[in-house]
């Protein structure tokens, strides 16, 4: 799987991501998923318009300042007015609900926040920044109601673009927990938030890392990926591609980047192979034969009743294997997906050296992943550091590239997937928002929420260009001779 984490070490513009941009609609033109307590959606009284989807395409929200203080001197919107302003800035397009019914904003937004409790502004107290407001996020003292993508990308537009939230928020926190009443020892964390332990990127740090995402529930991912079971970008080659006929593009793209239709049936290693999609791809369309490894128990059995229900169990094995583990075994190809985001730059080396030594002369790798100019590490004081992908970190292409060189590979081929990686995400918010009934009863509130949010937030990550996500295919050439088409066109 694939991560759009730009930023996700600092508030930026949001209470989240840093980098956001996208789908922006009023209030009166709502989502039409429930909300976070998986009520029906609420649309106000004076909505004429259609509900927006996630589908919508970005258009611009006239922003207003708020130049007033609340009028209620001691209301809790008044305690927490400054700590707002030092978090989004004087502009406010959103709506802010406070637990004793006074409110800050916009009734015209483009949705509300509500905050229930004055928990939420001792959790923001102890953890200062995007900790404190998504552990109040996760634990229900705050929740979302409205369009989600269009609520984010509002609240990037108007926030400072050089806020680090953190200790420079402390003072306006301290004040308004005060205000309010909610000074106190801190509160417990939720139960999702992961605690991984041990050395960063070691094997068994990894594990858990993984584990804590992935394992969350093959049901879960049912609901969210569709009949594809495929989380990673798709390709939609055509305007008018559904989900899952884009993953099968992808698939068949990457086949033919490693060569799998150019002649005799291929070995294929699949790292990451998630829930086996890849794999059986190469299998039942090329003739391949197919290794794929993952780290969770969870993915390898699920996709291990998947190839055995096609009839590929003679040409696909799957495995429950860290890459650092393989040796002695030689293979044509090398496919990973959506994997390098766990390796970490500390062992980029380690990895693609691992990989080139499984590969025959003119053997190719394709690497597909999400790249950020400079790279980036979430940290365990991100809200996705500590609720979605521990240890998750992101690299410049340009080092990509350049580590599979100096690993022994030449770089034939990058290309960025950039656009459809937001559409993808798009599709995914789409399809929990429609099966959030049964989301919250395969894995509860709280991680239907982190997930909807994690997704939603990653659609501004791409589409304002933040992040990317870049397939780099490299070759082990022969004294020269790479074995590689005279031009792209052999892919079409």
């Amino acid at each position: 799987m694939e991560i759009g984490v730009r930023g996700a070490t600092s508030l930026g513009g949001s209470p989240f991501v840093e980098r956001e941009t996208g789908d922006l609609a009023r209030a009166s033109q709502l989502s039409g998923a429930p909300d976070e307590r998986g009520r029906d959606p609420v649309v106000t009284e004076q909505s004429t318009a259609q509900p927006s989807g996630p589908a919508d395409q970005a258009r611009p929200h006239p922003l207003r300042p708020v130049s007033t203080r609340p009028r209620q001197p001691n209301s809790a919107a008044a305690a927490l007015y400054p700590l707002i302003q030092s978090l989004i800035g004087d502009q406010i397009p959103v709506r802010f609900e406070l637990w004793d019914g006074s409110a800050i904003g916009p009734e015209d937004g483009v949705g509300t926040i509500h905050v229930r409790s004055a928990d939420a502004l001792r959790r923001i107290l102890w953890a200062p920044g995007e900790l404190g407001v998504g552990r109040a996020y996760v634990a229900g003292d705050i929740e979302l109601e409205g369009d989600l993508i269009a609520m984010i990308a509002s609240l990037h537009a108007v926030a400072p673009r050089d806020l680090r939230v953190g200790l420079r928020a402390l003072p306006a926190a301290l004040g308004a927990a005060y205000r309010a009443g909610a000074i106190g020892l801190p509160l417990p964390a939720p139960p999702e938030e992961a605690r991984v332990g041990g050395f960063r990127h070691s094997r068994r740090r990894d594990v858990r890392a993984v584990t804590h995402h992935y394992d969350v529930g093959n049901d879960f991912y049912e609901l969210v990926l569709g009949p594809s079971m495929t989380y990673s970008c798709a390709r939609f080659a055509d305007a008018h591609m559904s989900l899952e006929q884009a993953q099968e593009s992808k698939h068949e793209l990457i086949c033919h980047k490693l060569g799998l239709s150019e002649g005799k049936p291929l070995r294929l290693l699949d790292v990451g192979c998630g829930w086996g999609s890849m794999a059986m791809h190469a299998a039942a369309n090329f003739d391949a034969t197919v290794v794929g490894i993952t780290l969770s128990e969870a993915q390898a059995s699920y996709a291990r009743r998947r190839v055995a229900a096609a009839g590929l169990v003679d040409r696909v094995e799957i495995r429950v294997q860290d890459y650092r583990e393989l040796r002695g075994e030689r293979f044509d190809a090398i496919s990973s997906i959506g994997m390098f985001e766990h390796v970490g730059k500390a062992r980029t080396a380690q990895y693609f050296e691992t990989l080139r030594a499984l590969l025959v002369p003119g053997g190719r790798l394709l690497n597909h992943a999400i790249s950020e100019q400079g790279g980036s590490k979430l940290t365990p004081w991100s809200f996705f550091g500590r609720y979605v992908f521990p240890d998750g970190e992101l690299l410049d292409v340009g080092d990509v590239v350049l580590a599979m060189e100096r690993a022994g590979f030449e770089c034939r081929d990058v290309e960025s997937l950039r656009e459809h990686y937001a559409r993808t995400l798009r599709c995914w918010v789409a399809n929990l928002e429609a099966n959030w009934d049964a989301a919250l009863e395969a894995v509860g509130p709280a991680r239907a929420k982190i997930w909807r949010l994690y997704m939603g937030a990653s659609v501004i990550g791409f589409e304002d260009a933040g992040i990317a996500v870049h397939q780099v295919l490299g070759v082990v050439h022969e004294n020269g001779r790479s074995g590689m088409p005279a031009t792209r066109s052999a892919w079409s």
